[in-house]
């Protein structure tokens, strides 16, 4: 990606005294997507990374094909907060990508309302693990095509859509998870799909 730079929280932001409900987010996708970026980029609180420096341990362990200039990668989770508003707080964990990491996946999905799906074009395969266990875990989702600069292909967002085999009612949205105000409207799309879904049950019963 290119040279744009999200603000990082200088200190720990206090949580508003009106705040009553919390929200629990995951965040997931491939190796080297832009999770730990996308929290990073809308926590409110200095986050909590669990960053490590990528060793040749990890040579023919992980896939790094379209992502070789990353040098580290996220071992156990990222978490971060951000208040929608006076009421409403999300919290937000970023799960690690690589395969051998995803027995994680289980445990941070527990009583989680909602995900974001963060999907790389050039590395699109990279999505399926990530859908596949949302749905298995019947965890409501929204997709959230992290748009990089070096990426020649610029799939139109129908053509992503009909490659991930994305029902219609799963938001499909674009984003660059290094800006604070492109991560939050991801957010706002969750929240709205999550309060778009528990209308429809409401109505049914």
């Amino acid at each position: 990606m290119g040279s744009a730079i999200s603000e990082l929280p200088s200190s720990r932001a206090p949580l508003a005294d009106a705040a009553e409900t919390g929200l629990k987010i995951v965040v997931v996708g491939g190796f080297g997507v832009g999770k730990t970026t996308l929290v990073r980029s809308v926590s409110e609180i200095r986050p909590l990374n669990t960053e490590e420096v990528m060793t040749q341990a990890g040579v023919g362990v992980d896939e790094i094909s379209g992502v070789r200039a990353k040098t580290t990668t996220t071992v156990a989770f990222d978490f971060g907060r951000i208040s929608l508003n006076d009421r409403m707080v999300l919290y937000l964990f970023g799960a690690p990508g690589q395969e051998r990491f995803w027995f994680l996946w289980d445990r941070l999905f527990s009583g989680t309302l909602g995900a974001v799906v963060l999907v790389d074009t050039r590395r699109m395969d990279d999505s399926w693990y990530a859908i596949d266990r949302l749905e298995q875990h019947k965890t409501p989702f929204v997709v959230a095509v992290n748009r990089f600069d070096d990426d020649p292909s610029r799939y139109s967002m129908d053509e992503i859509r009909q490659a991930l085999s994305l029902p219609e009612h799963v938001p499909l949205i674009e984003c660059d998870a290094r800006v604070r105000a492109s991560g939050k409207d991801v957010l706002i799309a969750l929240v709205d799909h999550l309060y778009q879904m528990a209308a429809v049950r409401e109505g049914a019963s």
